[in-house]
């Protein structure tokens, strides 16, 4: 590609980006990522944990997710670790379910074993259709854990299975994960703040690295 045309390529992705986000801002719905920072920090405080599932670059979101919540997200927050799960971390598991049961049972199967009713689960789906975050979503709700939705394309299916969804109003899928993972960074700098408020002298206590 030449040079002059792949940075103008380049500048029109960043500028769909941000206007994505700007957009996102101008239509109110970062309310609900302060609703579930409010529920995850409750269900912290009574014990439960996150679950975390999605597939290709949604999996690892999830990762990156959950171990900003087990180690930490801000070099100067040194609080406690976060219970948090990335459901797609065990190759065994997801080997043996995907072929003793189908691929679409993975998550589901994992939050029959481990999920209890004070935890959440968070299904991100850039489509709203991956039946295997649908079946999940559709477990945790049997169970009485609460459902949160990272989702995109107007929400698919999966936002009918969702407690609270942050929904990216976009088709394409590298803007909508750009969105999730400053949606999933916002969640985790406002449950911070959240404990920080509980406990101040966990701020600007710097834990150095071994």
């Amino acid at each position: 590609m030449h040079e002059k045309k792949g940075l103008a390529y380049a500048e029109s992705l960043f500028k769909h980006s941000i206007a994505l986000k700007q957009k996102i801002v101008e239509e109110g719905r970062l309310s609900i990522i302060c609703e579930m920072a409010e529920r995850l920090y409750d269900a912290f405080k009574a014990g439960g944990k996150l679950m975390v599932c999605g597939n290709g670059g949604s999996a690892a979101d999830a990762q990156h997710i959950a171990t900003e919540l087990v180690v930490r997200l801000r070099p100067q927050v040194n609080r406690q670790a976060l219970p948090a799960i990335a459901l797609a971390l065990d190759t065994s598991m997801i080997t043996a379910c995907g072929n003793d049961y189908g691929f679409e049972h993975v998550y589901e199967r994992a939050v029959h074993a481990l999920g209890q009713p004070n935890d959440i689960l968070l299904g991100i789906t850039t489509s709203g259709r991956s039946p295997n975050i649908l079946l999940a979503l559709k477990a945790a709700q049997s169970k009485g854990i609460t459902t949160f939705g990272f989702l995109g394309e107007g929400g698919g299916q999966a936002l009918a299975h969702c407690d609270k969804a942050f929904v990216v109003p976009e088709a394409e899928i590298g803007r909508i994960q750009e969105a999730h993972i400053t949606a999933g960074h916002v969640l985790l700098e406002l449950v911070e703040e959240l404990l920080l408020a509980e406990s101040p002298l966990q701020k600007n206590t710097l834990l150095e690295p071994s």
